[in-house]
Parts: structure tokens; C-alpha cells; sequence
């Protein structure tokens, strides 16, 4: 559902989040999630260990290789656009340039990105802690 000061937004669409990007948020924090209880799942069997390293390790997979591509594409607009050049030159953009613009910023204005980042953060903490007093409880 779009946002109210969407609805007569000139760039409508371009910062509404994609199904794809919902699919790699949440690939992104299951692969945080078994990164971080790999050590607590191998104490109860090194089975669910193992899993949960896999599921980890390809969840980033996915995960980065989209956000990488997300970065290219982002790159390669700026370039086609020669929008860099125009911005220290100093020259006068474009109302295309200044959709460019937009699409840039509303790409990089992701809260998703930012609870990513909690996530991770939040978890490295938590998973830091449980393995400090699981190895000093012996």
C-alpha cells in the first residue's frame, strides 16, 4: 500500500519497496539469524549446526549477490547519465536529471536496510554474550 504523499508523487513507484526486495530483506535476516545460533544449535547436535552454517552462508549468498546487483544498477544509471559529470561541472540538470536523482535517493532511503542492520547488529551482540557465558559456564 503506497504512503498518502505517494499518491500524487511524480516518481510514484520508484520508491515503493519491490516483492523481490521483501524476499531479500527477509532471506538476509533468516541468513543473520543462523549465523549467529550456530554455536548454541551445535552444543545441542552438530547436525543443527551444520545446517544452520549452510543456511547462513547461502542466505548471504543471495543476499549480497542482490544487493551487489542493486549497486550496479544504481552505478550504471549514474553513468549512462553522465549525472556525476553534471554535478561537478556545475552545469544545469535536467528535469530527467532530476528524476535520476530522485530514484537515487529513494533507493537509498531503505528502512529496510537500516533494521537489516539492527539485526545484525542486535544479534552479533546477543550471540556474542551467550558464547562468552557459554564458555565460561564450562
Amino acid at each position: 500500500m503506497s504512503k498518502p504523499e505517494c499518491k500524487s508523487c511524480g516518481f510514484r513507484g520508484v520508491c515503493r519497496d519491490s516483492a523481490a526486495s521483501w524476499v531479500f530483506f527477509s532471506i538476509g535476516v533468516v541468513a543473520t539469524v543462523a549465523m549467529r545460533v550456530i554455536e548454541p544449535l551445535r552444543s545441542v547436535s552438530p547436525l543443527y549446526g551444520k545446517i544452520s552454517w549452510y543456511v547462513g552462508v547461502a542466505g548471504f549468498l543471495l543476499f549480497f549477490i542482490y544487493k551487489y546487483l542493486g549497486s550496479r544498477r544504481r552505478s550504471e544509471v549514474i553513468r549512462l547519465s553522465g549525472l556525476k559529470e553534471k554535478l561537478e561541472s556545475n552545469s544545469g540538470l535536467t528535469a530527467v536529471d532530476y528524476g535520476v536523482l530522485a530514484e537515487l535517493v529513494c533507493s537509498e532511503d531503505n528502512w529496510k536496510e537500516r533494521v537489516n542492520f539492527f539485526v545484525i547488529f542486535a544479534l552479533s551482540a546477543a550471540a556474542l554474550a551467550v558464547a562468552l557465558w557459554m564458555d565460561s559456564a564450562g
